[in-house]
């Protein structure tokens, strides 16, 4: 068997976007020259992004007609056969435009990558287009009872992002028996959308609440319980990807666009400084100060983005091989998810604390990235304090904090 994989980002010219006809898959440098043709149209709406409070019709349109939603897919439900790296390319790069669409778009690809773990019935079930949109509220806050043959559910479920543009909406809830998390799938018209998302930040994600005001029944078939390696799903979809357990690769998809709004706001801090003039006329880029702070933010935004291209390439390498990971293994992928969102922080941070008067004015573009990737950080899941304290337990001998799967 062998398995797709792009190991460093390659350069092309963008080409056609039609999907139509019997075309032949668009590789991934075709998938990413279509991204980066998209950025410039992303940036030009993100201001009307933010204020819609949810990602415009359009820009979902867009995604679909480039190929861009179903990279996630599994070849064998349409979509292009290739595999998670290249959905981190195209990630991060949407990311550099619109800070709230990137983080739609990679939260939307985690769910269909993540089904193509799932059993063949719900699979066939779900998979009715190759260009299929799902949003999630995976904290088990609503009600749940395990019944014959399913579950009975009902309650609200808040931070469900891209609800707005969802067929299905994946919900969390607890296996108190087996002490575990399960991951239930709802159609979309089972489930009130209340439109209560009014944050500090990530405002054109329209994460809303989900709300089941009567208990709605759940068969068992599409129950999913997050964890372990597939490598029946690997083996099935041809995507190394799946060789690996699911927290070793879901919180990548929260540090992709934290990095692209990174690499984001660099360009608009380059852009913008040379505009800025001292009294006299000086421009701000002849200032040490300036150049100084986009060298340091520049340096870790770069990093940011090798560390997890390079953990990308181990997670399909292990995948396609089979490789169980070491605990220090997976420790040290959950701790660089982490470290990636920690440096995307402090390079925007910094430069926007450079930016002057203007940077706190709408629309400008960085005081938006400020407040999105400062708001994106708080996510759980890419939260430093506890997967430091995970990683440095492990790394030291000392019986780990928290279960890895």
């Amino acid at each position: 068997m062998s398995y797709q994989s792009v190991t460093e980002p390659p350069r092309s010219e963008p080409t056609s976007s039609g999907q139509g006809g019997a075309q032949a898959a668009p590789t991934p440098a075709e998938l990413i020259a279509r991204a980066d043709a998209l950025v410039p149209v992303l940036a030009e709406r993100a201001a009307k992004t933010e204020d819609q409070r949810q990602v415009p019709e359009e820009t979902v349109r867009d995604l679909i007609d480039a190929g861009l939603i179903r990279i996630a897919t599994p070849k064998t439900y349409g979509g292009h056969g290739v595999d998670i790296d290249t959905l981190f390319e195209v990630g991060w790069r949407l990311a550099q435009g619109c800070g709230a669409t990137g983080w739609f778009y990679a939260v939307t690809q985690s769910h269909n990558w993540l089904m193509g773990t799932a059993s063949k019935e719900v699979q066939d079930e779900y998979f009715t287009s190759p260009d299929v949109i799902s949003s999630s509220a995976f904290a088990p806050t609503g009600k749940s009872e395990q019944v014959r043959d399913g579950w009975q559910i009902s309650g609200r479920w808040p931070f469900s992002s891209g609800v707005d543009h969802a067929e299905w909406v994946w919900l969390g809830a607890m296996d108190i028996p087996r002490k575990r998390q399960a991951y239930l799938l709802v159609p979309r018209s089972e489930v009130k959308i209340v439109d209560d998302w009014y944050p500090a930040g990530l405002r054109g994600t329209g994460s809303k609440s989900v709300v089941i005001e009567e208990p709605v029944f759940v068969p068992e078939y599409r129950v999913f319980y997050p964890g372990p390696a597939h490598p029946e799903a690997r083996d099935r979809h041809g995507r190394a990807s799946y060789g690996m357990p699911q927290s070793q690769v879901m919180p990548i998809w929260l540090s992709t666009p934290l990095v692209g709004m990174a690499q984001g706001a660099i360009k608009e801090f380059a852009r913008r400084t040379p505009e800025r003039r001292l009294p006299g006329g000086r421009s701000h880029a002849d200032l040490p100060g300036p150049q100084l702070r986009l060298a340091e933010s520049a340096a870790e935004a770069d990093a940011a983005l090798a560390l997890l291209r390079a953990d990308l390439r181990d997670l399909i390498e292990f995948g396609a091989a089979g490789k169980q990971l070491t605990d220090e293994e997976r420790a040290r992928f959950r701790r660089n998810h982490c470290y990636t969102a920690k440096l995307a922080v402090s390079a925007v941070n910094r430069l926007y604390d450079a930016s002057g008067a203007n940077a706190i004015l709408d629309p400008s573009p960085i005081a938006r990235i400020h407040r999105d990737v400062n708001a994106g950080s708080h996510q759980i899941a890419v939260a430093w304090d506890n997967i430091a304290e995970l990683y440095g337990r492990v790394l030291l001998g000392v019986e780990p904090n928290m279960a890895m799967w």
